[in-house]
């Protein structure tokens, strides 16, 4: 475990650093860093017994340095000490709003960027509009004593993406963020991008560690595809590459001794579909008739376990932790509502544990065990096949009758409904820790290894 400080700024002449005795001799340093800013200085021992930072004025005003209430990582390479980590999180849809300055999403800000204390480090909240490129500072949201505020910040040392949509993270301006500061100033960005369902399916099949784990999935380019499938496996879903939240998700059906063709979705007006059709031409011409056919995907249906005779998957969180490792941190169980082609809450699905769903502990342990070892050879899988830093990723997984666990989609920016369940809210700082957790890992890796950066 990384130790921290606490930190103090006092009245002493010129730019002097004193640091914790206990790091012995660091008569070599003369360069200190906060985020990107640095500022030559003179580096003693503290002399007090008390372990901690000690900034003089004139250094703390030249770091942009005032946080004296949150202990902090120093980060030792060379001939330089670096006090933090400053984590900025980038993110876009700022309101003005003083007391909800990112809209309904001002609550999960405010209990990431709560986390200053528990983890040590300095995060901050920042959109495209607030970077002043020429001074190489960020006016920053951050959320102290219950209240928003805005603060000035050297450019930091890691960027955590939480960009809230693709239709966002497409835009020129947050592109061209992304961009500069990874380029020009090799500032460590991770988990950036939405998965495109295609993409990640294409490169796990790359991989036999994975394989086992995908259902056959193909672009949509002909009905063909899909009357090939239908005679295996009886049902296929058709979705969106780029799609979430469930939306856009086609269930077809084939049942032959009517001969006929189902298929279930939910319409604009949220309401849960099941047409009967003769063929299957006559689904694309009713259903897909003004869809782009090529943003399409067509996957193999599973026979899903189900509770109370409807279907159940499971959610599943992965993030890397402060040593860089991939950890299991939430298991979901959820159960689609009447009627439903997904098991999404707004659809209608219920949440529940594991262990509520099978009541013996046994068999939800076992299940547990099986799902936690999916994502995590999964996680790995895609973080060694996929370009960027990748943190955090939520995997939909289903269950078949035999067993054997499936899945169906990976999401870089999962939605965290799950954790509305009471017994769930423990995972849920647990993900929002080490996501911040990660952002320390990540930074002493770039001081100390000069580690590249992904694409």
């Amino acid at each position: 475990m990384r130790k921290t400080y606490p930190a103090e700024i006092a009245a002493i002449p010129g730019n002097v650093l004193y640091y914790p005795s206990e790091l012995g001799d660091l008569a070599e340093i003369e360069l200190i860093y906060f985020g990107r800013h640095s500022c030559p200085a003179i580096a003693k021992q503290n002399p007090d017994v008390k372990q901690s930072i000690v900034l003089s004025e004139s250094l703390a005003e030249s770091l942009i340095f005032n946080h004296t209430d949150i202990p902090l990582h120093l980060f030792i390479y060379g001939k330089s000490i670096h006090i933090g980590p400053l984590v900025g999180i980038f993110s876009s849809g700022f309101t003005g709003v003083s007391n909800k300055p990112l809209g309904e999403r001002s609550e999960f800000f405010a209990k990431l960027l709560s986390l200053s204390r528990t983890t040590g480090c300095i995060p901050f909240v920042f959109g495209e509009n607030v970077i002043n490129w020429d001074e190489e500072t960020i006016k920053g949201y951050v959320f102290d004593n219950d209240f928003w505020h805005i603060n000035e910040f050297p450019f930091p040392n890691v960027i955590y993406d939480r960009l809230p949509n693709r239709l966002t993270e497409n835009r020129d301006g947050p592109k061209e963020v992304k961009q500069k500061f990874q380029k020009k100033y090799t500032i460590p960005w991770y988990n950036p991008g939405f998965f495109n369902k295609w993409d990640v399916n294409e490169r796990l099949c790359a991989d036999e560690r994975a394989l086992p784990y995908l259902p056959e999935t193909y672009p949509f380019q002909s009905m063909s595809v899909v009357e090939t499938l239908l005679s295996h496996y009886r049902q296929v879903y058709i979705k969106p590459i780029h799609g979430s939240l469930g939306l856009g998700i086609h269930q077809i059906l084939y049942d032959k001794h009517k001969d006929v063709y189902y298929c279930r979705y939910t319409n604009e007006a949220k309401e849960n579909k099941l047409q009967k059709f003769p063929t299957l031409e006559s689904i694309v011409k009713h259903i897909f008739h003004d869809r782009p056919l090529e943003n399409l995907i067509v996957q193999q249906g599973i026979p899903l376990i189900r509770f109370k005779k409807r279907p159940v998957d499971f959610r599943v969180h992965t993030n890397k932790d402060s040593n860089g490792k991939w950890q299991v941190t939430a298991i979901a169980a959820k159960i689609a509502g009447a009627g439903s082609v997904t098991t999404h809450i707004k659809s209608g699905g219920v949440i529940k544990t594991v262990a509520e769903l099978y009541g013996d502990d046994d068999e939800a342990k076992e299940v547990e065990r099986k799902l936690s070892e999916a994502a995590l050879i999964l996680s790995d899988s895609i973080e060694k096949n996929l370009d960027g830093i990748i943190a955090e990723i939520g995997f939909d997984f289903g269950l078949d009758k035999k067993g054997q666990v499936w899945m169906f989609e990976a999401n870089s920016k999962p939605g965290r409904s799950i954790f509305a369940h009471p017994k769930l809210k423990d995972f849920e700082l647990l993900t929002r820790k080490l996501s911040l957790d990660y952002a320390i890992y990540l930074t002493e890796q770039t001081i100390t290894k000069s580690i590249s950066v992904p694409r």
